[in-house]
């Protein structure tokens, strides 16, 4: 006991206390500012960037830093997250205060059902494993996501719904369904990575098969590659309090 005592006398709280303010290393790429100009969106990976006029899709970018340079500068700013797929992508002149103002648009219904506890079943649907790591780190004693009583349920049954990662395979497609149905309702369904979303650097892949995203609804994108948990903590939060 007097073990316990001593060690939480020299370790302090180690969460971090202003999850919506938290500070972000300057190493860490997120939000870009794009101006006018010239660029080469050749060097795109997955095929994020475009031009004339210049815009970075969130939902493929994997902020790999290629495309940086005079016209393209990435911030540290790490809210990312919209609640429709239109929204993520970004363009000339939008400034980080103007994003995350307008991307996520909390609903009545969910704040009034999920408000106070919300229980999600993550799938890896083909995954490298990045995002997946990413989520558990969500729950350690530095993020502490459960505080918010939102935590990752062990069964689809348990859910109040899912968040998918990876890109969907073929071989991911049936399970990914059956858990969707396993799910009681009312659900929410949310995909994490860019991955999830567009389907990355695999979009092309021939052994995809992404018709869950076109069958039911999705209420929320949070990009990264892989998605940090301060990005994927703030979009919940957002998402169901406003």
């Amino acid at each position: 006991m007097f073990d316990t005592i001593k060690l939480k006398y020299f370790q302090g709280r180690q969460y971090i206390k202003d999850i919506k303010n938290a500070p972000m290393r300057e190493q860490f790429r997120g939000f870009p500012i794009i101006k006018s100009g010239n660029t080469d969106c050749s060097v795109c990976p997955a095929g994020a960037l475009t031009v004339n006029p210049n815009s970075i899709d969130l939902g493929k970018c994997t902020l790999c830093g290629k495309c940086q340079g005079e016209v393209i500068q990435f911030t540290n700013k790490y809210k990312l997250s919209a609640t429709s797929r239109e929204s993520l992508i970004i363009r000339e002149n939008m400034t980080p205060e103007e994003f995350e103002k307008a991307a996520i648009k909390s609903r009545e219904d969910i704040k009034k059902v999920f408000s106070k506890s919300l229980k999600l079943r993550q799938v890896s649907a083909g995954g490298c494993n990045g995002c997946e790591m990413e989520l558990n780190a969500c729950s350690n004693c530095n993020f502490d996501m459960g505080r918010f009583g939102i935590d990752f349920v062990a069964s689809p049954r348990h859910a109040d719904g899912l968040v998918v990662t990876g890109p969907i395979t073929k071989n991911m497609a049936y399970a990914l369904e059956d858990c969707y149905k396993s799910t009681p309702d009312p659900k929410i369904v949310i995909l994490a990575g860019a991955c999830a979303i567009s389907g990355g650097v695999f979009q092309n892949s021939k052994e995809l098969d992404r018709s869950f995203i076109e069958k039911y609804n999705i209420d929320l994108y949070i990009p990264g590659c892989p998605v940090h948990p301060l990005t994927f903590i703030n979009a919940i939060l957002d998402f169901i309090s406003g």
